[in-house]
């Protein structure tokens, strides 16, 4: 069974924003000549690499909901111009959006079990993935979402 990562989406407000960033940064590279390869750098590297590239996703949180995930291509320890050791996590460049699941902050990242992710929504047409953020948030303190 695959391991996930879930880590807080720092800076970011919504999905969109963070789908515009992804495809900005790989725009930029193609534009670039450079590798269009979508990385997120960490301090701190994964011990369970195996398990987590094994069909594992970043799964993003955004202003206190898991909203969407990125599936994990690979892992890649590195250690930087200063001489510390930091992690390059390769993701696919698609967000796969899921049903929001509350989550308090917390620092760096985290392994995120299988059992524990939230769904991915499906394209059912049902509109609920359509609902602005505020406005979703608010259905689901009710209860109706």
């Amino acid at each position: 069974m695959a391991l996930h990562l879930i880590k807080l989406c720092v800076g970011v407000e919504s999905i969109d924003e963070l789908e515009t960033h992804v495809e900005n940064r790989v725009a930029r590279a193609r534009r670039g000549g450079l590798s269009t390869e979508y990385t997120h750098t960490t301090r701190m590297t994964p011990t369970r690499v195996d398990d987590i590239i094994d069909g594992g996703s970043l799964y993003w949180v955004i202003k206190g909901q898991v909203q969407v995930r990125q599936p994990i291509m690979a892992i890649r320890p590195f250690t930087d111009g200063e001489g510390i050791k930091r992690c390059h996590i390769v993701l696919q460049p698609v967000l796969v959006r899921t049903v929001w699941q509350p989550r308090r902050a917390f620092q760096g990242w985290r392994y995120f079990k299988a059992e524990d992710a939230p769904a991915d929504i499906p394209d059912s047409g049902s509109g609920e993935e359509q609902f602005p953020p505020d406005l979703r948030r608010e259905l689901m303190e009710l209860g109706l979402l």
